[in-house]
């Protein structure tokens, strides 16, 4: 249930997410999801890559500071409701979420990926309350 996401520390100026991009792209590395947060200085992208491992070792080579880490892609209805009552019952499991962003595949379902302060017992929960996920198999097939 585990999968893994690509993060890359980025200087805050004009084409640099496009020289990330670009390296993905020379060694196809598909994106299924990102998230950029920004401050004044630098910024953050996460991304769900097919390929975690190659886009770290091919994005360091051109001197980006990367990292693999390990996150939750979890399947939801498009169904009003069904966010809030995964959010709640991790919750109540007193499993706090670092962060979370959303990603879609297809239309019949959402996904989200979320950081959780405790992976296992988040994946356990989720698991024994019916929740379906991607893992990094399934997600290297994209």
């Amino acid at each position: 249930m585990i999968a893994k996401q690509l993060s890359v520390f980025i200087e805050n100026r004009q084409g640099r997410l496009g020289e990330v991009l670009n390296v993905l792209k020379k060694n196809n590395v598909n994106i299924i999801s990102l998230s950029l947060a920004d401050t004044t200085e630098y910024g953050l992208l996460r991304l769900i890559v097919n390929n975690p491992e190659l886009g770290r070792e091919e994005l360091s080579k051109e001197g980006f500071s990367t990292m693999v880490t390990e996150v939750l892609v979890i399947k939801i209805e498009h169904k009003s409701g069904t966010l809030q009552q995964l959010l709640s019952t991790l919750s109540q499991n007193h499993v706090d979420i670092e962060y979370m962003y959303g990603l879609s595949i297809d239309g019949d379902s959402a996904s989200v990926v979320v950081k959780t302060s405790d992976l296992n017992k988040a994946s356990k929960i989720l698991i024994d309350n019916g929740a379906k996920a991607l893992t990094k198999e399934d997600i290297s097939k994209f």
